[in-house]
């Protein structure tokens, strides 16, 4: 019995060997997947959201296939607007296939954030200075294009602090 007993742990240790090994490599798959990287330009005239943003591949091996940017308004502290997502405009990708960024390319787009605040607060000067946005992308997993990714990047706010204005990552 205790030789029975000894090869049912040497089982159960062996099959939790394996499983951690398994989920071991999907870590470090998932962990090599790209994901986008997010810039803002300058906020110099106008309302800071008619600002150019800039989306990078930072990946050095992988591309950003049948990319789709989104953006969205999290929200307007004191508006009572919801979040609301917008598909980005103007769209300008440097690579020749027009739909996707290759490693270490980059695309400019901008987000249509006024066209969503038709709201009273429109006329509120320091409405970008309450809001926080965020970029979501939706692209093909590499190496297997039928499964789409989607990635929400980390919100953004309208840092004031710096010369010219410009939006960054929340700290």
């Amino acid at each position: 019995m205790a030789r029975d007993g000894a090869q049912s742990l040497e089982r159960l240790f062996m099959t939790l060997i394996v499983l951690m090994v398994m989920g071991g490599v999907a870590f470090g798959a998932w962990s090599l997947r790209p994901t986008p990287s997010y810039s803002s330009g300058e906020v110099k005239d106008g309302s800071p959201f008619d600002v150019t943003f800039k989306v990078e591949n930072k990946d050095s091996w992988f591309a950003l296939a049948n990319l789709k940017i989104g953006c969205v308004l999290d929200h307007v502290r004191a508006s009572g607007l919801p979040p609301t997502l917008l598909e980005a405009t103007d769209v300008r990708f440097s690579s020749r296939t027009g739909t996707g960024l290759e490693p270490g390319e980059s695309a400019t787009f901008t987000c249509p954030f006024r066209s969503l605040i038709g709201h009273p607060i429109n006329d509120d000067p320091g409405i970008a200075q309450r809001s926080e946005i965020y970029f979501q992308a939706k692209y093909d997993l590499p190496l297997i294009g039928s499964i789409r990714l989607t990635d929400n990047s980390t919100p953004y706010f309208l840092n004031t602090r710096l010369l010219p204005p410009r939006w960054t990552k929340k700290p």
